[in-house]
């Protein structure tokens, strides 16, 4: 299977949401994965608070998984602030939010790929921090963000009281 990875829209919002749920309904250990919701997804893509991401395949045109980059600013869930970044440099963190694979395309590196497209539209973009969370136990979205030179910088509780790995990637 061959796939491409295309910038999402706000007419993607509610698919994107639709599969966030989706993969959350399939997911044994309901802890490892905070779904967004439709009203967060739409705000992500159409206010400009992020970006959207979803990998195609390329014979059937089926969205086989998708990716939200937020763009915290100055706000207070900015994961800078969790590892006390300086005041200044909180405007240069983008968070690699979420990703939801379809399981019958699993496998194929989409999460990677998704990550990897983002990354270089916000380098261009300038951003120097790419911060994520997984949990501690999700051993292998936490295995492919490290892969790609993500680290651990901090553990600790976060989305009401769900414990994380807070890893980040500098770009510079």
């Amino acid at each position: 299977m061959e796939f491409i990875i295309e910038r999402a829209s706000e007419k993607d919002a509610e698919m994107m949401a639709d599969m966030i749920e989706k993969v959350w309904e399939d997911i044994e250990n309901k802890e490892w994965f905070v779904a967004d919701d439709i009203d967060y997804t739409t705000r992500m893509l159409k206010e400009e608070n992020g970006l959207g991401y979803k990998a195609v395949e390329k014979g059937s045109g089926t969205v086989a998984g998708i990716f939200i980059v937020s763009l915290p600013g100055m706000r207070e869930e900015n994961l800078g602030r969790d590892i006390e970044l300086a005041e200044e440099e909180l405007g240069k963190v983008a968070h690699m939010e979420s990703v939801a694979i379809l399981p019958s395309y699993r496998g194929n590196g989409l999460q990677y790929a998704l990550m990897q497209q983002g990354e270089a539209d916000l380098r261009e973009m300038g951003y120097s921090y790419l911060m994520c969370t997984v949990h501690p136990d999700n051993s292998y979205s936490r295995s492919n963000v490290i892969r790609q030179g993500y680290e651990v910088v901090l553990t600790k509780e976060k989305y009401g009281g769900y414990i994380r790995d807070i890893l980040l990637k500098k770009l510079f």
